[in-house]
C-alpha cells in the first residue's frame, strides 16, 4: 500500500512566497495546503488536519502570534513560525506560545522542508525520553509519562510538550547537572541546528510556570556554561 503523504498547511499571506513554497514542498511529497488567513487556517487545522503548520506572523486578518495561541489550546500539532530577519523578539514570543520551530525570511525551500522533516521527526509518535517510561516524583512535582500530565502540590501544570519533556529529563536526573547539549539532543534533535535560545526560552517559560525564581531558584537551577539542575528539595527522583 502507497504511504500516506504528510500533511502541511502554509499560512503565508505573501503570494511571492506562498506559491513557490507550496509547490516546492508538494515535490518533496507533501501533501500542501496554502492559506493567507488567520481566520481560515485555524477552520483548516480542523477539517484537514495537518501534520504540521507553517505560520507566518504577519497575517492580513489576524496576528500568528494569536493563531500559535489558539492552536495551543486546542492541540500539540507542530508548528514552525515562518518570521522577518533581524526580529529577535518575535522569535522569542514565538517560541513561548508553543512553536517548534523557526524559519528567518529571506529562506530556501531546502531549509524549510529540512526543519520540517526534523520537526516532524522529533515530534513523532515514538519517544525515547524518560518521560515516556512511567511516573516520577521530585518533593512536590510529580509527572506521568503516560498520560503526559505534570502536577505541583497536585495542581495539573499546563505545559507544552517541549516544557513537559525538560521537566521530565530535569527530574529523570534530580540533584544532577543535565548538559545543554543533552537537553537539545533528546528534546529537539541529534542533529538540531537551529539557535540555542530555544533552550532558554523554554526553560524561562518552564519556570515561570513553576512560579521558580532563577536567582532564588526553588526547582531549576542554572549551572552557568553547562547546563541545568532540578533542586532536589523532596529527596531522590523515584521512577514507578
Amino acid at each position: 500500500m502507497p504511504v500516506a503523504r504528510r500533511k502541511v498547511l502554509v499560512v503565508e499571506d505573501e503570494e511571492a512566497i506562498a506559491i513557490p513554497l507550496g509547490e516546492a514542498l508538494d515535490r518533496e511529497g507533501f501533501d500542501v495546503t496554502v492559506t493567507a488567513s488567520a481566520v481560515e487556517s485555524l477552520e483548516l487545522v480542523r477539517r484537514v488536519k495537518p501534520d504540521l503548520v507553517l505560520l507566518d506572523l504577519m497575517l492580513p486578518d489576524g496576528s500568528g502570534f494569536d493563531v500559535c495561541r489558539e492552536l495551543r489550546r486546542e492541540s500539540e500539532i507542530p508548528i514552525i513560525m515562518l518570521t522577518a530577519r533581524g526580529e529577535e523578539s518575535e522569535r522569542v514570543v514565538g517560541l513561548e506560545l508553543g512553536a517548534d520551530d523557526y524559519v528567518v525570511k529571506p529562506f530556501s525551500a531546502r531549509e524549510v522542508v529540512a526543519r520540517i522533516r526534523a520537526v516532524l521527526r522529533r515530534t513523532g509518535p515514538v519517544a525515547a525520553l524518560p518521560t515516556s517510561r512511567g511516573a516520577l516524583v521530585v518533593g512536590a512535582l510529580s509527572l506521568d509519562g503516560a498520560s503526559r500530565v505534570a502536577t505541583l502540590e497536585g495542581e495539573r501544570l499546563e505545559l507544552s510538550r517541549k516544557e513537559f519533556d525538560l521537566l521530565g529529563l530535569l527530574m529523570a536526573d534530580a540533584g544532577a547537572v543535565v548538559s545543554r547539549e543533552r537537553l537539545i539532543d533528546e528534546v529537539w534533535d541529534v542533529n538540531w541546528f537551529g539557535s540555542t535560545k530555544t533552550l532558554d526560552v523554554h526553560v524561562s517559560a518552564l519556570r515561570r510556570k513553576l512560579g521558580d525564581d532563577p536567582a532564588a531558584p526553588r526547582f531549576v537551577e542554572t549551572v552557568r556554561g553547562v547546563g541545568f539542575k532540578l533542586l532536589d528539595a523532596g529527596g531522590a527522583a523515584e521512577a514507578s
